[in-house]
């Protein structure tokens, strides 16, 4: 989890009186939310609400998102080509799943529109990879600005909204992960600090700034996702009324160019770009990077035979020196039992190269991956083929 963080007021102790004259129904305190994780067990936060956050005035089903995937007849490559896929909806509702596994469901999304009410995820964390845009997420533990590059995370159960200055297309990678997104424990000393040698430190992780003190008495509506279910709430407050918060549970960011890649003088292997990870993948980062300095070094990676994993990359920047013919916005998905490896004349073309100017995102799940039918409408079936000289 992110380091431990306070923002507004507080009492001196958990679950004690935090007064305030004369409040809801005159009971003279802010109302306590304890936000856990693994039961009571594992990181949590405290909140203190203006009201209860528990009152509710209208539960309704709101229909359902389904994972439409498609049976494959055979194994293989995939190559998806996003960059060219229509805005449409907002960054809720216009995201378009494209492979997905009982850990995490990975989307794209363009978003048109504004956010139309508030949203919350009970079933997942949430990793929001910000390729184009900046503005702000709001939620009741404050206001956390992002910008292009960084990675939002979201951890389940947060109410959010998302607000993107004017001046750019909105451009995201979501990842939905339904265990907990975390820094890898290898990272961590024994005191819980990130370790020195580690390629980010607590400097690099942003959480929210300021409080955002709400203190609307009226209706408002929250769209609540659990798996491909949602259910629309209205609440008779908004519930970004807390006057203050501790603990280890809240959104926050990191931002891709603060990563600080691992070299050597020959390949070092893709465990090295580790950034979070969950029950059943990783997330890495591929970032720009000094190339390996021995006199015979190969400067691309290796042939490499998944035994058991599946592999994606999603190309952000940058030219990438082991693969032809991927754009910004291009998916690889190199599924287990089959090699994949640097295309033909990469290997030549590398030897007088110092340093990489590359961008990606790669997700490696434990689990396979299917496809969706919108995925394989963008697919490029010739990608198998394209180690051929």
């Amino acid at each position: 989890m992110p380091p431990y963080l306070k923002l507004g007021t507080l009492p001196r102790k958990r679950h004690t009186a935090h007064k305030r004259e004369p409040g809801y129904r005159n009971e003279g305190i802010h109302y306590e939310e304890v936000i856990t994780t693994a039961g009571f067990s594992r990181a949590y936060s405290i909140a203190y609400h203006l009201r209860p956050p528990t009152r509710v005035k209208k539960v309704e089903p709101a229909g359902e998102r389904p994972l439409d995937t498609v049976p494959e007849p055979a194994l293989r490559h995939h190559h998806l080509k996003t960059k060219a896929i229509p805005a449409q909806g907002d960054p809720v509702t216009g995201r378009v799943p494209l492979l997905v596994n009982a850990d995490v469901v990975m989307s794209r999304c363009r978003p048109s529109q504004p956010q139309a009410e508030l949203y919350r995820n009970a079933a997942a964390d949430e990793v929001i990879f910000v390729h184009k845009g900046k503005g702000t997420l709001s939620t009741m533990f404050g206001v956390l600005p992002f910008r292009p590059f960084d990675y939002i995370v979201i951890p389940h159960t947060t109410t959010y909204r998302i607000d993107f200055d004017p001046d750019t297309q909105p451009d995201l990678l979501v990842i939905e992960a339904t265990g907990n997104i975390v820094i890898p424990p290898r990272y961590l000393n024994p005191d819980g600090q990130l370790r020195l040698g580690a390629p980010f430190s607590e400097r690099d992780f942003h959480g929210p700034g300021e409080t955002l003190v709400i203190d609307r008495e009226q209706d408002t509506t929250v769209m609540i996702k659990d798996g491909t279910r949602l259910t629309r709430y209205t609440l008779k407050a908004h519930p970004f009324d807390v006057v203050g918060w501790d603990g280890l549970v809240y959104p926050f960011t990191f931002n891709a160019d603060d990563f600080e890649p691992i070299t050597g003088t020959i390949h070092q292997p893709p465990p090295i770009h580790q950034t979070f990870e969950a029950q059943g993948f990783v997330v890495c980062t591929f970032a720009p990077r000094l190339l390996d300095t021995h006199p015979d070094a190969i400067k691309v990676p290796y042939a490499h035979s998944n035994v058991q994993a599946d592999e994606v990359l999603y190309y952000v920047r940058g030219r990438f020196g082991s693969r032809r013919g991927v754009e910004e916005a291009s998916f690889t998905l190199h599924p287990r039992g089959i090699p994949h490896g640097p295309h033909p004349g990469t290997i030549v073309a590398s030897r007088q190269a110092t340093r990489t100017d590359e961008l990606a995102v790669m997700v490696d799940t434990v689990r396979p991956l299917s496809l969706t039918r919108r995925a394989m409408d963008i697919d490029d079936p010739n990608y198998p083929y394209s180690w051929l000289e």
